[in-house]
Protein backbone atom coordinates (compact mmCIF):
# COMPACT_ATOMS: atom_id res chain seq x y z
CA UNK A 1 0.00 0.00 0.00
CA UNK A 2 1.49 3.31 -0.96
CA UNK A 3 2.61 5.54 1.66
CA UNK A 4 0.32 8.66 3.12
CA UNK A 5 1.37 11.96 1.32
CA UNK A 6 1.14 13.45 4.86
CA UNK A 7 3.36 12.03 7.40
CA UNK A 8 2.53 12.58 11.13
CA UNK A 9 5.21 10.74 12.95
CA UNK A 10 9.18 10.58 12.93
CA UNK A 11 10.78 8.63 10.75
CA UNK A 12 11.85 5.06 11.69
CA UNK A 13 15.26 6.33 12.58
CA UNK A 14 13.51 6.71 15.77
CA UNK A 15 13.67 2.80 16.25
CA UNK A 16 12.32 1.75 20.03
CA UNK A 17 13.51 -1.78 19.66
CA UNK A 18 15.94 -3.48 22.03
CA UNK A 19 19.00 -3.51 19.72
CA UNK A 20 18.79 0.35 18.80
CA UNK A 21 18.03 1.81 22.33
CA UNK A 22 21.19 -0.30 22.96
CA UNK A 23 23.26 1.28 19.98
CA UNK A 24 21.89 4.53 21.03
CA UNK A 25 23.75 4.74 24.47
CA UNK A 26 27.14 3.54 22.60
CA UNK A 27 29.48 6.62 22.25
CA UNK A 28 29.71 7.61 18.69
CA UNK A 29 33.39 5.94 17.53
CA UNK A 30 32.22 2.80 18.68
CA UNK A 31 29.62 2.57 15.78
CA UNK A 32 29.63 0.97 12.29
CA UNK A 33 26.22 2.52 10.85
CA UNK A 34 24.70 -1.05 10.75
CA UNK A 35 21.34 -1.69 12.60
CA UNK A 36 22.00 -3.58 15.92
CA UNK A 37 20.80 -6.72 14.53
CA UNK A 38 23.87 -6.91 12.73
CA UNK A 39 26.22 -6.79 15.45
CA UNK A 40 25.24 -9.78 17.51
CA UNK A 41 27.46 -12.13 15.58
CA UNK A 42 30.20 -10.13 16.62
CA UNK A 43 29.20 -9.57 20.07
CA UNK A 44 28.37 -13.35 20.59
CA UNK A 45 32.16 -13.90 19.08
CA UNK A 46 33.42 -11.94 21.47
CA UNK A 47 31.60 -13.59 24.24
CA UNK A 48 32.81 -17.04 23.26
CA UNK A 49 36.46 -16.06 23.47
CA UNK A 50 36.03 -14.51 26.93
CA UNK A 51 34.65 -17.14 28.45
CA UNK A 52 37.30 -19.57 26.42
CA UNK A 53 40.13 -16.98 27.86
CA UNK A 54 38.71 -17.93 31.86
CA UNK A 55 37.29 -14.54 32.18
CA UNK A 56 33.78 -13.94 33.20
CA UNK A 57 32.57 -11.54 30.50
CA UNK A 58 29.78 -9.40 31.80
CA UNK A 59 26.32 -9.94 30.70
CA UNK A 60 24.54 -7.65 27.47
CA UNK A 61 21.35 -6.87 29.40
CA UNK A 62 18.54 -6.82 26.70
CA UNK A 63 17.35 -2.72 27.49
CA UNK A 64 13.55 -2.50 26.87
CA UNK A 65 11.57 0.33 25.11
CA UNK A 66 11.76 3.43 26.61
CA UNK A 67 8.59 4.74 28.14
CA UNK A 68 8.82 7.91 26.39
CA UNK A 69 10.79 9.91 23.50
CA UNK A 70 14.11 9.64 24.13
CA UNK A 71 14.11 7.64 27.46
CA UNK A 72 16.11 4.72 28.12
CA UNK A 73 15.31 1.15 29.35
CA UNK A 74 15.69 2.05 33.23
CA UNK A 75 13.51 5.02 32.88
CA UNK A 76 15.78 7.68 32.20
CA UNK A 77 16.38 10.03 29.45
CA UNK A 78 18.99 8.84 26.67
CA UNK A 79 21.17 12.29 27.11
CA UNK A 80 24.49 11.79 28.19
CA UNK A 81 26.09 15.03 28.34
CA UNK A 82 29.35 17.18 28.72
CA UNK A 83 30.31 19.28 31.74
CA UNK A 84 31.06 22.93 31.92
CA UNK A 85 33.59 23.86 28.83
CA UNK A 86 34.24 26.64 26.28
CA UNK A 87 32.83 27.02 22.71
CA UNK A 88 33.91 25.39 20.28
CA UNK A 89 34.56 26.16 16.29
CA UNK A 90 35.15 29.32 14.83
CA UNK A 91 32.61 30.85 17.02
CA UNK A 92 34.46 29.12 19.97
CA UNK A 93 35.72 32.00 22.80
CA UNK A 94 39.52 31.75 24.10
CA UNK A 95 38.87 33.21 27.11
CA UNK A 96 37.49 30.92 30.32
CA UNK A 97 33.68 31.64 30.76
CA UNK A 98 32.46 33.65 33.25
CA UNK A 99 28.92 33.84 35.45
CA UNK A 100 27.77 36.69 32.54
CA UNK A 101 24.10 36.97 31.88
CA UNK A 102 23.92 38.48 28.37
CA UNK A 103 20.84 40.32 27.81
CA UNK A 104 17.84 38.25 25.78
CA UNK A 105 14.30 38.38 24.98
CA UNK A 106 12.44 35.64 25.13
CA UNK A 107 11.08 35.61 21.49
CA UNK A 108 15.49 35.36 20.68
CA UNK A 109 15.44 32.21 22.89
CA UNK A 110 12.80 30.50 21.81
CA UNK A 111 13.80 31.55 18.00
CA UNK A 112 17.03 30.28 18.64
CA UNK A 113 15.58 27.22 19.85
CA UNK A 114 13.56 26.75 16.45
CA UNK A 115 16.38 27.01 14.41
CA UNK A 116 18.24 23.81 16.19
CA UNK A 117 14.30 22.16 15.86
CA UNK A 118 14.22 22.93 12.21
CA UNK A 119 17.98 21.61 11.70
CA UNK A 120 17.56 18.29 13.38
CA UNK A 121 20.70 19.16 14.98
CA UNK A 122 22.03 15.44 15.80
CA UNK A 123 22.38 14.85 19.42
CA UNK A 124 26.38 13.87 20.19
CA UNK A 125 27.45 15.05 23.41
CA UNK A 126 31.17 15.08 21.60
CA UNK A 127 30.64 17.46 18.67
CA UNK A 128 29.47 21.00 18.72
CA UNK A 129 27.72 22.54 16.05
CA UNK A 130 28.43 25.24 13.90
CA UNK A 131 27.55 27.90 16.53
CA UNK A 132 29.83 26.87 18.78
CA UNK A 133 27.45 24.77 21.04
CA UNK A 134 27.71 21.24 22.29
CA UNK A 135 24.89 18.99 20.85
CA UNK A 136 23.17 17.69 24.15
CA UNK A 137 20.78 18.47 26.10
CA UNK A 138 22.57 21.10 28.05
CA UNK A 139 24.19 22.40 25.37
CA UNK A 140 21.26 23.75 23.81
CA UNK A 141 19.95 25.27 26.21
CA UNK A 142 22.97 27.07 26.51
CA UNK A 143 22.87 27.85 23.02
CA UNK A 144 19.34 29.47 23.54
CA UNK A 145 20.17 31.37 26.45
CA UNK A 146 22.86 32.58 24.93
CA UNK A 147 25.22 32.02 27.21
CA UNK A 148 29.03 32.62 27.15
CA UNK A 149 30.22 28.73 27.38
CA UNK A 150 28.35 24.98 27.37
CA UNK A 151 27.30 24.31 30.47
CA UNK A 152 25.74 21.15 32.48
CA UNK A 153 22.76 20.32 34.26
CA UNK A 154 24.82 20.88 37.11
CA UNK A 155 25.46 24.18 36.77
CA UNK A 156 22.50 25.91 34.53
CA UNK A 157 20.65 26.96 37.85
CA UNK A 158 23.24 29.65 38.71
CA UNK A 159 21.97 31.37 35.23
CA UNK A 160 18.11 31.22 36.14
CA UNK A 161 15.70 31.84 39.36
CA UNK A 162 13.48 29.33 40.97
CA UNK A 163 9.84 30.02 39.72
CA UNK A 164 6.47 27.98 40.37
CA UNK A 165 4.87 25.80 38.22
CA UNK A 166 2.32 28.00 37.57
CA UNK A 167 4.56 31.19 36.05
CA UNK A 168 5.70 29.15 33.28
CA UNK A 169 6.46 31.09 29.96
CA UNK A 170 8.22 30.19 26.94
CA UNK A 171 12.03 29.84 27.09
CA UNK A 172 11.76 29.06 30.78
CA UNK A 173 13.88 25.72 31.51
CA UNK A 174 12.99 22.94 33.16
CA UNK A 175 15.81 20.97 35.32
CA UNK A 176 16.74 17.78 36.36
CA UNK A 177 20.60 16.89 38.12
CA UNK A 178 20.70 13.72 39.40
CA UNK A 179 23.67 15.16 42.12
CA UNK A 180 24.43 11.81 43.31
CA UNK A 181 25.23 9.99 39.71
CA UNK A 182 24.92 12.74 37.08
CA UNK A 183 24.97 10.28 34.32
CA UNK A 184 21.98 9.13 35.07
CA UNK A 185 18.88 10.83 34.50
CA UNK A 186 19.74 14.19 34.52
CA UNK A 187 17.77 16.13 31.63
CA UNK A 188 16.57 19.95 30.66
CA UNK A 189 14.23 20.98 28.81
CA UNK A 190 12.74 24.34 27.25
CA UNK A 191 9.34 25.35 28.10
CA UNK A 192 7.34 26.43 24.94
CA UNK A 193 3.63 26.87 26.35
CA UNK A 194 1.12 24.81 27.92
CA UNK A 195 -0.55 22.33 25.37
CA UNK A 196 -3.82 21.48 27.44
CA UNK A 197 -6.00 23.93 29.64
CA UNK A 198 -5.05 21.77 32.86
CA UNK A 199 -1.43 22.39 32.48
CA UNK A 200 -0.77 18.34 32.67
CA UNK A 201 0.88 18.45 29.31
CA UNK A 202 3.32 21.11 27.63
CA UNK A 203 5.14 21.77 24.42
CA UNK A 204 9.19 21.03 25.64
CA UNK A 205 11.86 22.15 22.68
CA UNK A 206 14.93 19.80 23.80
CA UNK A 207 18.05 18.11 22.31
CA UNK A 208 17.38 14.34 22.96
CA UNK A 209 18.40 11.22 20.39
CA UNK A 210 18.37 11.49 17.71
CA UNK A 211 17.72 15.10 17.10
CA UNK A 212 16.74 18.67 18.32
CA UNK A 213 13.06 18.37 18.63
CA UNK A 214 9.62 19.87 20.03
CA UNK A 215 7.11 17.68 21.44
CA UNK A 216 3.94 17.72 23.58
CA UNK A 217 5.50 16.06 26.82
CA UNK A 218 3.55 15.52 30.28
CA UNK A 219 4.61 17.48 33.01
CA UNK A 220 6.95 18.05 34.16
CA UNK A 221 8.68 14.92 31.72
CA UNK A 222 7.84 11.55 30.96
CA UNK A 223 10.77 10.44 34.36
CA UNK A 224 11.55 12.42 37.44
CA UNK A 225 8.55 14.22 36.91
CA UNK A 226 8.40 15.28 40.73
CA UNK A 227 12.34 16.23 40.57
CA UNK A 228 12.29 18.65 37.81
CA UNK A 229 12.57 22.82 38.66
CA UNK A 230 11.66 25.46 36.47
CA UNK A 231 13.84 28.11 36.02
CA UNK A 232 13.67 31.42 34.47
CA UNK A 233 16.96 33.22 32.73
CA UNK A 234 18.13 35.74 34.73
CA UNK A 235 19.18 38.15 31.40
CA UNK A 236 15.94 37.75 30.27
CA UNK A 237 14.31 41.73 29.02
CA UNK A 238 10.89 42.91 28.43
CA UNK A 239 10.25 42.73 24.84
CA UNK A 240 8.26 46.49 25.20
CA UNK A 241 10.73 48.44 27.10
CA UNK A 242 14.63 46.63 26.43
CA UNK A 243 15.04 46.98 30.19
CA UNK A 244 15.63 43.34 32.37
CA UNK A 245 12.42 41.62 33.80
CA UNK A 246 12.91 41.07 37.38
CA UNK A 247 13.32 37.47 37.37
CA UNK A 248 12.88 36.81 40.39
CA UNK A 249 9.43 37.93 40.93
CA UNK A 250 7.47 36.55 38.01
CA UNK A 251 4.18 38.29 37.53
CA UNK A 252 1.08 36.52 35.43
CA UNK A 253 1.50 38.07 31.72
CA UNK A 254 -0.43 41.20 30.82
CA UNK A 255 -2.88 41.38 27.94
CA UNK A 256 -1.48 43.21 25.11
CA UNK A 257 -2.61 46.90 25.38
CA UNK A 258 -5.80 47.35 23.83
CA UNK A 259 -6.36 49.65 20.65
CA UNK A 260 -8.23 53.31 20.91
CA UNK A 261 -11.75 52.93 20.76
CA UNK A 262 -13.30 52.10 17.50
CA UNK A 263 -9.91 50.77 16.05
CA UNK A 264 -9.53 47.34 14.78
CA UNK A 265 -6.61 45.91 16.12
CA UNK A 266 -5.43 44.03 12.73
CA UNK A 267 -5.69 47.37 10.73
CA UNK A 268 -3.67 49.42 13.23
CA UNK A 269 0.20 49.15 12.81
CA UNK A 270 1.89 47.04 15.06
CA UNK A 271 4.82 47.44 16.22
CA UNK A 272 8.28 46.20 15.63
CA UNK A 273 8.34 42.46 15.06
CA UNK A 274 11.10 40.37 17.42
CA UNK A 275 14.29 39.68 15.45
CA UNK A 276 14.00 36.17 14.78
CA UNK A 277 10.23 36.36 13.89
CA UNK A 278 8.85 36.24 9.92
CA UNK A 279 7.70 39.46 9.09
CA UNK A 280 3.90 39.88 8.49
CA UNK A 281 3.16 38.90 4.60
CA UNK A 282 0.30 41.07 4.22
CA UNK A 283 -4.03 40.14 4.10
CA UNK A 284 -3.29 38.91 0.63
CA UNK A 285 -1.67 35.93 1.58
CA UNK A 286 -5.00 34.63 3.88
CA UNK A 287 -7.97 34.01 3.09
CA UNK A 288 -10.23 31.65 0.28
CA UNK A 289 -8.33 30.81 -2.53
CA UNK A 290 -4.84 31.30 -1.05
CA UNK A 291 -1.89 28.74 -1.22
CA UNK A 292 1.49 29.49 0.33
CA UNK A 293 4.18 28.84 2.71
CA UNK A 294 2.75 32.14 5.20
CA UNK A 295 -0.94 29.97 5.27
CA UNK A 296 1.25 26.50 6.66
CA UNK A 297 3.12 28.85 8.60
CA UNK A 298 -0.03 30.15 10.57
CA UNK A 299 -1.59 26.83 11.20
CA UNK A 300 1.58 25.69 12.77
CA UNK A 301 1.66 28.18 15.40
CA UNK A 302 -2.12 28.33 15.95
CA UNK A 303 -1.80 24.34 16.90
CA UNK A 304 1.02 25.14 19.16
CA UNK A 305 -1.09 27.90 20.70
CA UNK A 306 -3.55 25.37 20.94
CA UNK A 307 -5.54 25.13 17.51
CA UNK A 308 -4.80 21.22 17.30
CA UNK A 309 -8.38 20.41 17.22
CA UNK A 310 -9.35 22.33 14.49
CA UNK A 311 -7.33 20.48 12.29
CA UNK A 312 -8.22 16.90 10.63
CA UNK A 313 -4.91 16.94 8.52
CA UNK A 314 -1.98 19.57 8.00
CA UNK A 315 -1.74 22.50 8.70
CA UNK A 316 -1.36 22.27 4.76
CA UNK A 317 -0.17 25.47 2.69
CA UNK A 318 -4.01 25.79 1.22
CA UNK A 319 -6.38 27.93 3.14
CA UNK A 320 -9.03 26.32 4.29
CA UNK A 321 -12.17 26.25 7.01
CA UNK A 322 -9.79 24.89 9.53
CA UNK A 323 -7.22 28.01 9.39
CA UNK A 324 -10.24 30.54 9.75
CA UNK A 325 -11.91 28.79 12.74
CA UNK A 326 -8.37 28.49 14.26
CA UNK A 327 -7.43 31.85 14.01
CA UNK A 328 -10.71 33.47 15.03
CA UNK A 329 -10.49 31.21 18.08
CA UNK A 330 -6.85 32.71 18.73
CA UNK A 331 -8.44 36.82 18.34
CA UNK A 332 -10.78 35.44 20.87
CA UNK A 333 -8.72 34.65 23.19
CA UNK A 334 -6.99 37.72 22.96
CA UNK A 335 -10.66 39.44 23.98
CA UNK A 336 -11.71 40.01 20.94
CA UNK A 337 -15.39 39.80 19.30
CA UNK A 338 -17.01 40.68 16.30
CA UNK A 339 -15.31 42.08 13.03
CA UNK A 340 -11.96 41.59 15.44
CA UNK A 341 -12.11 38.06 15.39
CA UNK A 342 -12.87 37.32 11.77
CA UNK A 343 -10.37 34.94 11.24
CA UNK A 344 -8.08 36.58 9.44
CA UNK A 345 -5.06 37.32 10.70
CA UNK A 346 -3.50 40.72 10.90
CA UNK A 347 -0.13 42.43 11.89
CA UNK A 348 -1.11 42.16 15.55
CA UNK A 349 -2.30 38.74 16.01
CA UNK A 350 0.43 37.31 13.53
CA UNK A 351 2.83 39.54 15.88
CA UNK A 352 1.58 37.78 18.72
CA UNK A 353 1.85 34.20 17.45
CA UNK A 354 5.81 35.07 16.25
CA UNK A 355 6.55 36.19 19.05
CA UNK A 356 4.33 33.62 21.37
CA UNK A 357 2.53 36.77 23.57
CA UNK A 358 -1.07 36.88 24.30
CA UNK A 359 -3.24 34.25 25.20
CA UNK A 360 -3.64 30.42 23.99
CA UNK A 361 -6.74 28.93 22.68
CA UNK A 362 -8.35 27.49 25.97
CA UNK A 363 -10.66 24.48 25.88
CA UNK A 364 -14.25 23.96 26.10
CA UNK A 365 -17.49 23.54 24.82
CA UNK A 366 -17.43 26.89 22.77
CA UNK A 367 -14.15 25.31 20.88
CA UNK A 368 -15.40 21.81 20.20
CA UNK A 369 -13.97 21.03 16.64
CA UNK A 370 -17.49 21.02 14.02
CA UNK A 371 -17.59 18.21 11.55
CA UNK A 372 -15.63 18.46 8.58
CA UNK A 373 -16.90 18.58 5.39
CA UNK A 374 -16.30 14.70 4.71
CA UNK A 375 -17.97 13.83 7.74
CA UNK A 376 -14.55 13.49 9.98
CA UNK A 377 -14.66 14.66 13.49
CA UNK A 378 -11.94 17.20 14.02
CA UNK A 379 -8.49 15.93 15.07
CA UNK A 380 -8.79 17.19 18.92
CA UNK A 381 -4.63 16.75 19.19
CA UNK A 382 -1.82 14.54 20.48
CA UNK A 383 -2.02 15.90 23.99
CA UNK A 384 -5.63 14.20 24.44
CA UNK A 385 -3.93 10.75 23.73
CA UNK A 386 -1.11 10.23 26.02
CA UNK A 387 -0.61 8.19 29.06
CA UNK A 388 -2.92 9.37 32.08
CA UNK A 389 -4.74 11.35 29.56
CA UNK A 390 -9.10 11.07 30.59
CA UNK A 391 -11.37 12.48 28.27
CA UNK A 392 -14.36 12.36 26.33
CA UNK A 393 -12.02 11.65 22.55
CA UNK A 394 -10.15 8.22 24.05
CA UNK A 395 -14.00 6.69 24.80
CA UNK A 396 -14.71 8.26 21.01
CA UNK A 397 -11.36 6.86 19.51
CA UNK A 398 -12.14 3.13 21.46
CA UNK A 399 -15.67 3.14 20.11
CA UNK A 400 -14.42 4.01 16.43
CA UNK A 401 -11.35 0.96 16.79
CA UNK A 402 -13.91 -1.14 17.90
CA UNK A 403 -16.50 -0.48 14.91
CA UNK A 404 -13.45 -1.08 12.21
CA UNK A 405 -12.52 -4.51 13.88
CA UNK A 406 -9.29 -3.31 15.83
CA UNK A 407 -10.82 -4.01 19.55
CA UNK A 408 -9.59 -7.27 20.57
CA UNK A 409 -6.53 -5.47 22.65
CA UNK A 410 -9.91 -3.80 24.35
CA UNK A 411 -11.04 -6.01 26.93
CA UNK A 412 -13.44 -3.26 28.84
CA UNK A 413 -16.38 -1.22 27.69
CA UNK A 414 -15.24 1.88 26.20
CA UNK A 415 -14.18 4.10 28.79
CA UNK A 416 -12.30 7.64 29.03
CA UNK A 417 -8.74 6.84 30.34
CA UNK A 418 -6.00 6.03 27.68
CA UNK A 419 -4.35 2.31 28.75
CA UNK A 420 -1.92 0.53 27.02
CA UNK A 421 -5.41 -1.39 25.49
CA UNK A 422 -5.36 1.84 23.23
CA UNK A 423 -1.98 1.99 22.03
CA UNK A 424 -1.93 -1.27 20.98
CA UNK A 425 -5.30 -1.06 19.29
CA UNK A 426 -4.23 1.98 17.20
CA UNK A 427 -0.58 0.83 16.18
CA UNK A 428 -2.78 -2.27 14.83
CA UNK A 429 -4.97 -0.16 12.70
CA UNK A 430 -1.39 1.72 11.88
CA UNK A 431 0.18 -1.19 10.66
CA UNK A 432 -2.71 -2.23 8.70
CA UNK A 433 -2.26 1.49 6.20
CA UNK A 434 1.22 -0.34 5.66
CA UNK A 435 2.72 2.04 8.19
CA UNK A 436 6.08 0.68 10.09
CA UNK A 437 8.47 2.04 12.82
CA UNK A 438 7.93 5.46 13.74
CA UNK A 439 4.91 6.05 11.71
CA UNK A 440 2.92 3.09 13.83
CA UNK A 441 3.65 3.84 17.35
CA UNK A 442 0.41 3.36 18.33
CA UNK A 443 -0.72 7.29 18.91
CA UNK A 444 -3.14 8.76 16.98
CA UNK A 445 -1.60 11.83 14.62
CA UNK A 446 -4.54 13.74 12.30
CA UNK A 447 -3.43 11.57 9.74
CA UNK A 448 -4.67 8.50 11.68
CA UNK A 449 -7.73 9.81 12.93
CA UNK A 450 -8.67 11.04 9.32
CA UNK A 451 -8.66 7.47 8.10
CA UNK A 452 -10.05 5.82 11.25
CA UNK A 453 -13.15 8.20 10.93
CA UNK A 454 -13.34 8.60 7.28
Amino acid sequence: MAAPVFEEFDPASDCDCPGCVHWRRVPPPARTGRHPVAHRAVILAAASTALVAGHTAPALAAPHAPGGPGVAAAGEPVTPQGGEALLRGPAGKRDKPQLRTPATTRAEIMGRARQWVAAKVPYNMYASWSDGYRQDCSGFVSMAWNLPGNEWTGSLDQYGVRIAKDDLQRGDILLFHNPDDPGRGSHVVIFGGWADRRHAYYIAYEQARPHARRRVTPYAYWTHSDDYVAYRYKGLESATTGGKSAASAPSAPSAPSAPPVGTDPDTAKSGASAPDATPYPGRAYFGPGANNKYVTQLGRMLVERGAGRYYTSGPGPRWSDADRRATRAFQEAQGRRGRRADGLPGPLTWELLVTGAGRDIAGGAAGAPALSSRGVPGYPGRAVFRPGADNEYVTRLRKQLLKKGFGKYDTTAPEPRWGEEDRRAVEAFQRAQGWRGGKADGYPGPETWRRLFS
